[in-house]
């Protein structure tokens, strides 16, 4: 899959999905994806970012809502041009998907919150971009 990108209020947002075939079990109805993301401060002030909404739609148009504080348990203080990257995994219940959302992002210097786009990106079985 080829990554996705988009930039808000100057943090840039990179998502690479991947599906992960030996951890799947389709005749279960179960199909992992992971995704890498990148997010990047290009707004010339320190940022830290605080929360994620993660919105995952199946093919049968499932959706979930998934919020919590941070990522992967951490809320990174980007500088400008610094960059975070961190890894992580989805369950579906169909081979076909996609995931969008916001992160909740502060400006350090005044304490204001704003949000940031990540972008739509589609979670695709192998098999399926056959």
């Amino acid at each position: 899959m080829n990554p996705v990108s988009a930039i808000t209020h100057g943090i840039e947002v990179t998502v690479l999905p991947q599906y992960h075939e030996e951890m799947s079990k389709p005749s279960l109805n179960k199909f992992v994806h992971s995704y890498q993301v990148r997010i990047t401060n290009h707004s010339g002030l320190d940022v830290q970012l605080k929360s994620r909404h993660w919105i995952i739609t199946d093919a049968n148009s499932k959706v979930r809502n998934v919020k919590g504080d941070g990522v992967i348990g951490q809320q990174p203080i980007l500088e400008p041009e610094q960059s975070h990257q961190y890894k992580s995994w989805c369950p579906m219940s169909t081979p076909v998907g996609k995931m969008s959302g916001t992160y909740t992002m502060v400006r350090v210097v005044d304490n204001s919150e704003f949000e940031v786009e990540i972008p739509k990106f589609r979670l695709i079985a192998n098999f399926k971009n056959n």
